[in-house]
């Protein structure tokens, strides 16, 4: 019953949040950017928020389980992006003061491109937030009250409304709440858990030796060390959700320095929950990978200590859920509906980003219906993403330098995106998900390459007829 009650206080404090920041807040400015005014704490706070979701602690935690100290890659990737975000792009992205990663792409080509990004973004951050209701699904489930899909219900009720409500300022103000209680309830139980076992030792010498494996083990190839360092990544580097977070900060040196914050944290963090996850395989060797962290709650842990990690867990899927949400919704909104507007002005653009994040939030609740597993969801669309957007995006803060042209660009979103799409149908057991990225590249450059041949010749032959 405690567990219970403190999810339900947790809730009441988000939605509370949600209706107060609706009271306060209406001009887009606000409601889209929060004002672009906050500090390196909040921007960093907001940052591990978006990036600490379903698939670092359910996920996380089942790769622990299942491969050992090598899955803590999944979010080592992750502090790599963020290293090269922060030295090279953040103060860039910033600067720039835009709402949506299609906006920066539009400004970088045209519109054409811009649009096709959206599309993928769209698509590829519904399967992202499917994948966060998933993962609420089961942390959930674990209070033995009620089942997963119920649960996920709730859950996308709850989230939705309160983004609805409150905006960009909402989910910055419960991403910090989001992550205090996470943080103070993952470590405590890491130790609740290394102390029921008997201590470090103990572990380490029960633990199959490839279990203790790292960099690289017989589950984690160097391939597959490849694949998510450009698959997943790159995301950190280039994200719809984490380009939101940078242009609220206050200027362009607070986005830098927050994204440093983030990555520092996210080191013990990850090994942290691989450690929550490698605990559940000595203790309970004959479960599922991604029902880890549900067994721990309700096998091992006391009420007060269930109730603390259950809240910790479900306030970084639901930051993550809002953050995947916004994301989604504000690009439909902003850049595929706001253009064909006669009468754009920012109650109508208000209006249809809440209705946006409404239809957004519904689908993804259907896709999470029929999913089963967290990390192959999220794999999905990181790899359309991917394989679409990233490389034009950063390649295009160089645009003038490498002459790439908008034809180019439209082109690389389009096929890379598609290619990557395929990888995942499973029609072909090449790494057609590496690629695919290849696939965006060629077309970036060799689609520029002619673009750039027709151009001058055109001149030369203007030129000559003159």
């Amino acid at each position: 019953m405690l567990p219970l009650v403190v999810i339900i206080l947790y809730f009441a404090a988000v939605i509370a949040i949600g209706v107060t920041s609706f009271k306060r807040h209406w001009r887009l400015d606000e409601y889209l950017a929060a004002g672009r005014k906050y500090s390196t704490f909040f921007i960093a706070g907001a940052l591990l928020a978006t990036i600490i979701g379903g698939s670092a602690t359910i996920g996380l935690a089942g790769l622990g389980y299942s491969r050992g100290l090598s899955g803590a890659w999944w979010l080592l990737v992750g502090v790599i992006g963020l290293v090269i975000l922060g030295f090279f792009f953040a103060r860039k992205v910033r600067n720039y003061g835009l709402y949506t990663l299609p906006e920066l792409i539009t400004r970088q080509y045209d519109r054409r491109a811009g649009t096709a990004a959206s599309i993928v973004i769209v698509i590829a951050w519904i399967a992202v937030t499917a994948g966060q209701i998933l993962a609420a699904g089961k942390i959930l489930s674990a209070l033995d009250f009620g089942s997963p899909f119920l649960w996920m219900l709730v859950f996308s009720f709850i989230f939705i409304g309160y983004t609805i409500l409150g905006g960009q300022y909402a989910i910055v103000r419960t991403d910090i709440l989001d992550i205090v209680i996470l943080f103070t309830g993952l470590f405590l139980v890491s130790g609740i858990v290394v102390n029921q076992i008997g201590g470090i030792d103990v572990l380490w010498q029960a633990l199959p030796a490839d279990k203790l494996a790292f960099p690289l083990s017989s589950k984690f190839s160097l391939t597959d060390l490849v694949s998510y360092l450009l698959l997943i990544g790159l995301t950190y580097v280039v994200g719809p959700d984490m380009y939101a977070r940078l242009f609220c900060a206050r200027d362009g040196q607070t986005a830098r320095r927050a994204t440093f914050w983030a990555a520092g944290v996210l080191v013990p963090f990850a090994f942290c929950i691989i450690l929550i996850g490698m605990g559940a395989f000595y203790l309970f060797p004959n479960i599922s990978p991604e029902a880890a962290f549900p067994t721990l709650i309700t096998d091992t842990l006391p009420p007060w200590a269930a109730g603390l990690l259950l809240a910790a867990l479900i306030s970084a899927v639901m930051s993550s859920a809002s953050a995947t949400l916004w994301s989604a919704s504000t690009t439909l909104s902003v850049n595929l509906v706001r253009p064909f507007q006669k009468d754009g002005n920012e109650i109508k653009t208000l209006r249809l980003s809440r209705l946006g994040m409404l239809l957004i939030g519904v689908a993804a609740l259907l896709l999470a219906l029929v999913l089963k597993s967290v990390i192959s969801a999220l794999l999905l669309a990181y790899t359309i993403y991917t394989c679409g957007v990233i490389m034009p995006v950063i390649l295009g803060f160089f645009r003038e330098r490498l002459k790439l042209t908008s034809n180019a660009a439209l082109a690389a979103i389009i096929g890379g995106g598609l290619t990557g799409l395929v990888s995942k149908l499973g029609v072909t057991t090449f790494r057609l998900d590496l690629a695919a990225l290849g696939v965006c590249l060629f077309l970036l450059f060799a689609v520029s390459y002619l673009d750039n041949r027709r151009s001058g010749w055109k001149k030369e032959t203007d030129k000559t007829s003159s």
